[in-house]
């Protein structure tokens, strides 16, 4: 049984925008600890970006991008979004997230999928060219995402010989990204990993936290409201032309239709320039693989980072050994651009490890991370740090909705040494840098 249509209107400074949407009840299971049916106020925020190919965001409150959470809400998510790919998908299967915003959703979706498909590669997209051993002449293809405010997209194939013929040879492609708004980026995608020699695919699954690609043949149409038709529409007809020979699936926790109307004579704006794919000054350190080259284990890594984390937090603490129940009150965890997902996974032990101390309070634990990509004040962006990038690149970085006096402790982890990143962290007396070894 089809849920219930719904409609708002939000209204940014630049326009206003018009949406259709239902939830998705497959989802519901226990609503006392957020696995039940997800409501558009439990998902999303709306802010206005520095961009001029698209004025509007959707901001996820369950990603922890541009919004401070709680790993086991963005934990909660990645299952919830995992569940609802079907059982018996023909193997071999792989993953692959969109960069930067999806790089943790991904590996948090292969995680859990591989409860049931073991043997399932996770993959990244990635806009940081690669400049160690394992990049030598390893690029697999590249693709576009229309409308972002960087465009281009590397993906990475594998030295490993039995790694890459299971890529090959991949018939289920899962494709993961946080929304899907006209479905054009998961054709690109298809169409370059095919002419990239995955030529046996059989089958496609968008899984996105929330789709609002469906029924739309352009990004200026919506469904008919007044028809008892469902959202969940077939695909459009130039889609399915581009994707002949593929059966193609969409799974969501809440999926709909947009439409956007310029308010009258918005001013001009000027997006920074970070749109590269190019390879910084700052040496990426060894982090392990946890999705940037096609990997059966995500966590790859991590329990070396988990150590460089305890060992500079003992120092920082003044303590002989590290001890949970001597972290702060409030904690914020900040991964940096696509390195996200292994400080996810330290943001997520700390939450558990705090939980299991015999404390009179329980420390708040949340995550989130600095971003490339340029939004304005206001709506769900209440406020904004902007600083020069760890990377080299010579391009702003931002950090939404965090003010660092608000935290006891923040933990920046960076995959770039730890003195790369920029002064306006170094000042800060409650910020604790974590880099890999170098």
């Amino acid at each position: 049984m089809s849920a219930k249509q719904q409609s708002t209107t939000i209204t940014l400074p630049r326009g206003t925008l018009d949406l259709t949407y239902q939830t998705n009840e497959a989802t519901a299971q226990n609503d006392s600890d957020k696995k039940g049916s997800y409501q558009l106020e439990d998902l999303l925020g709306f802010a206005q970006r520095i961009n001029p190919k698209r004025a509007f965001l959707f901001v996820s409150k369950v990603l922890g991008r541009h919004i401070p959470v709680a790993p086991h809400t963005m934990r909660h998510a990645f299952t919830n979004l995992a569940n609802l790919v079907p059982s018996d998908l023909p193997e071999p299967i792989l993953v692959i997230g969109m960069a930067e915003t999806a790089v943790g959703l991904s590996a948090g979706v292969h995680q859990a999928l591989q409860t049931r498909y073991p043997n399932a590669l996770l993959l990244n997209s990635t806009r940081h060219a690669q400049h160690d051993d394992r990049s030598t002449d390893t690029l697999l293809t590249t693709f576009n995402e229309d409308h972002s405010h960087a465009s281009q997209h590397l993906i990475y194939q594998s030295t490993d010989t039995h790694t890459q013929e299971q890529l090959l040879a991949s018939k289920t492609l899962i494709m993961v990204d946080d929304e899907a708004s006209t479905g054009n980026t998961c054709v690109n995608v298809v169409t370059a990993l095919r002419n990239a020699g995955l030529t046996q695919l059989e089958q496609v699954h968008l899984t996105t936290l929330v789709d609002w690609s469906l029924d739309q043949e352009s990004t200026d149409t919506m469904p008919d409201t007044t028809t008892d038709t469902t959202l969940e529409g077939a695909l459009p007809e130039r889609m399915a032309a581009r994707l002949a020979g593929v059966d193609f699936h969409r799974h969501h926790l809440l999926s709909g239709a947009w439409q956007w109307t310029d308010a009258p004579n918005p001013e001009p704006i000027t997006m920074p320039a970070v749109d590269t794919t190019e390879a910084g000054s700052q040496a990426l350190g060894d982090t392990g693989n946890w999705g940037r080259f096609p990997t059966l284990n995500s966590t790859d890594g991590f329990a070396e980072y988990l150590l460089r984390f305890q060992t500079i937090f003992t120092k920082f603490s003044h303590q002989e050994r590290f001890d949970a129940a001597q972290l702060p009150k409030s904690v914020l965890i900040l991964g940096s651009n696509e390195f996200v997902w292994l400080p996810f996974l330290l943001a997520e032990w700390l939450e558990t490890h705090a939980q299991q101390q015999n404390c009179a309070t329980t420390p708040i634990v949340k995550f989130s991370a600095l971003t490339r990509s340029p939004i304005a004040l206001g709506g769900a962006i209440t406020t904004m740090l902007s600083f020069s990038d760890n990377y080299g690149l010579g391009m702003t970085n931002f950090a939404y909705n965090v003010e660092p006096n608000e935290w006891d402790l923040i933990v920046l982890c960076v995959e770039t040494a730890a003195d790369s990143v920029d002064d306006m962290w170094k000042r800060l007396n409650n910020v604790l840098v974590v880099g890999p070894s170098m």
